[in-house]
């Protein structure tokens, strides 16, 4: 017989701790971190090894419970940005509303039927189910990475319909227990209405004034924001509930979605802090609730239950997502993988807890059994699903195929210039940066934008930097930029890596560079603070331009050149690469270099000779006007240039046979 370990305190420490040895463990194993957060609960729970005891905890456990809950729905809405959300509005709205209605009618349908239960206790069971949960999807969606209009719709999906099915939850066993009559049901609606209601505005209201509290460097001391974020979310929480039972969560995910979306210097730091502080709670709440539910009880289900998860899995979910998605414009192979990724997390855990509770001491006798019905469903979705979601999506061709487009670390004006030139190339191009406000100005010049610490694996996983063509380090400080192409090496396969250095810097060298397999960006050493000033002042032109071959060596980039131009692109047959050597270039390429506007006799004559020729102005940047000086230069003409050649941008041709 095991001994008995019967001290609250002691069961939510080692919760904490072994709920996180999980998570890494399941990091290195490339694993659903909450399947071996399940498989802990129950081996440590009181079944097994009788180590961690959730009863210990006694009326604390429903406080703990709603208080992580809060947190993780609020860092939840802060990562929903409405600019995303706009682009499949339908779909999402859809999956919330009648998806929700769908998915608790066939969930009460099947446990009647199959379970044998009364329509009240199947009518719980159906609103329960209700919730997908982002504690499970996001980290799945990060590690299968599907095509951005999928994950964008299971992440706001799981997101709202936490708020909108926990509620309809809390208020059928209202309904149930209280035994309300016809009459009594309309009441039941009103109080749906009035509990996301009051939600919207405690969210609304309380959100706006931590985003205010936040932007505002002067009111709240440095190194106390995320504390305060903290504070402020559980007290928003506590207070509507207080004033309307169930409520808090509804105000917990609009406050963050109003804080998510404000312009604040603290918000990168509030996220990343989240983020951690999310995955200390998740594995904390799942190793707790899977302990407090009973082996024994899970397996008296037997065949039935099994069938009931089926039913909902293969049945229940395909429909609501046909009918949702009708006229979305989504194809059949996005509309299948909706209808297989749908695992239930920790609010179904946490809310049929609650339910157990209530029934039994309302008297009132199947509470357990449906406490162990909706773990049967968590514990088989996040299995099964999180372990097959990989190769699902390959089956039906839904993951992110390809590189696309270009990750920049930095929002400052040399990296926006080079983000504008990308995107005249028709490229996506996304900024990461902690300056709120270099953000606003990246924003502003059309650019995708995260506003975050982007040397983090986290935010680099939601950026899809492995799917990228090139990531790209561009901010002042080198030995950011060289950690960025470190971490991007180390992490992620697959894209070309560029490295800025500071001219007269001795803290990273070319060698450095070289043997961790990144470029140097602009061709060599560049004296970045000098030209931020010069694009933040529009002294320059970016000029676009046509090589050729000419019976030359190829011309160096080299320090001679610092303060004459910044080679920025080559492109390639349409597709743009950063230029870090004139080698990488072959004949009937352009390339693109911003110009500085003082210098430009001189670079029209180390251009020419370089063997560049068919000189433009780039449209929508400064200088235009300082463009006559080029047209003085002789065209050379289509007709004598040779062939264009196979792919650039590997950066490793020699010169030609023209170099003699």
């Amino acid at each position: 017989m095991h001994e008995t370990i019967d001290h609250g305190a002691l069961s939510f420490a080692l919760a904490m701790a072994i709920g996180m040895l999980c998570q890494g463990i399941a990091r290195h194993l490339a694993l659903p971190g909450i399947v071996l957060l399940l498989a802990a609960g129950v081996l440590l729970g009181p079944d097994v090894a009788n180590i961690i005891q959730p009863h210990a905890l006694g009326p604390a456990l429903p406080t703990i419970v709603g208080f992580s809950v809060s947190i993780i729905l609020f860092e939840g809405g802060l990562n929903l940005k409405l600019k995303v959300l706009r682009a499949q509005a339908g779909p999402i709205r859809r999956l919330v509303l009648w998806g929700a209605l769908i998915t608790a009618a066939g969930g009460a349908l099947a446990a009647h039927l199959l379970m044998g239960w009364d329509w009240e206790m199947s009518l719980l069971f159906g609103t329960l189910v209700i919730v997908t949960g982002p504690t499970v999807i996001t980290p799945l969606l990060r590690r299968i990475r599907v095509s951005e209009d999928i994950s964008t719709i299971l992440e706001a999906e799981g997101i709202f319909i936490d708020a909108i099915g926990a509620t309809i939850a809390i208020v059928t066993l209202e309904v149930v227990i209280a035994q309300f009559s016809g009459a009594a049901l309309g009441g039941g609606l009103i109080s749906i209405g009035v509990r996301i209601g009051l939600g919207l505005l405690v969210g609304g209201v309380g959100g706006l004034m931590l985003a205010l509290l936040l932007r505002w460097r002067r009111v709240v001391p440095e190194g106390l924001e995320n504390v305060l974020a903290l504070s402020f979310v559980v007290a928003l929480f506590a207070m509507s509930n207080a004033l309307v039972p169930e409520s808090g969560i509804t105000a917990a995910i609009v406050a963050g979605m109003v804080v998510g979306n404000a312009r604040s210097h603290a918000l990168a730091d509030l996220v990343h802090f989240k983020e951690q502080l999310t995955v200390l709670l998740i594995a904390t709440l799942f190793v707790l609730l899977a302990a407090d539910v009973r082996v024994a009880d899970v397996v008296a289900l037997g065949v039935p239950g099994l069938l009931t998860v089926a039913v909902l899995v293969l049945v229940v979910r395909p429909i609501g997502v046909a009918f949702c998605t009708w006229g979305s414009g989504l194809d059949v192979r996005k509309k299948a993988f909706l209808s297989w990724l749908a695992p239930r997390g920790i609010v179904a855990a946490a809310v049929a807890s609650l339910f157990a509770s209530a029934l039994e001491s309302s008297g009132i006798e199947g509470g357990t059994e449906l406490q162990a019905l909706v773990f049967l469903v968590i514990a088989t979705t996040v299995t099964v699903q999180g372990l097959t979601g990989g190769l699902v999506a390959r089956l039906l061709d839904v993951r992110r195929t390809g590189r696309s487009g270009f990750l920049i670390l930095g929002a400052n004006p040399i990296a926006l210039l080079l983000g504008r030139a990308l995107r005249t190339c028709d490229m996506r191009v996304t900024v990461a940066d902690t300056n709120a406000e270099d953000c606003r100005h990246a924003e502003e010049a059309g650019l995708e934008v995260f506003h975050g610490n982007g040397l983090q694996e986290e935010p680099l996983e939601r950026l899809a930097a492995s799917n990228r063509e090139a990531c790209i380090a561009l901010t002042p400080n080198e030995s950011v930029n060289f950690l960025f192409a470190q971490k991007i090496l180390q992490r992620f396969a697959g894209p070309s890596v560029h490295v800025a250095l500071q001219a007269s810097d001795s803290g990273v060298t070319a060698e450095m560079v070289a043997q961790s397999h990144a470029q140097i960006l602009f061709g060599g050493e560049r004296d970045l603070y000098w030209w931020t000033g010069v694009v933040r002042r529009e002294q320059y032109t970016v000029v676009r331009c046509h090589y050729v071959d000419v019976p030359r060596p190829l011309s160096a980039i080299d320090a001679r050149t610092n303060m004459m131009f910044l080679p920025l692109l080559g492109v390639h047959e349409g597709t743009p690469f950063p230029l870090a050597s004139l080698e990488q270039l072959e004949p009937g390429d352009r390339a693109l270099f911003a110009v500085h506007s003082d210098k430009l006799p001189a670079v029209r004559t180390w251009l020419q000779e370089a063997g560049f020729a068919d000189f433009e102005s780039l449209a929508g940047f400064p200088g235009a006007d300082a463009m006559a000086a080029f047209q003085e230069i002789g065209e050379v003409s289509d007709g004598g240039r040779p062939p264009v050649g196979g792919r650039a941008g590997t950066g490793g041709r020699p010169p030609t046979g023209a170099d003699s």
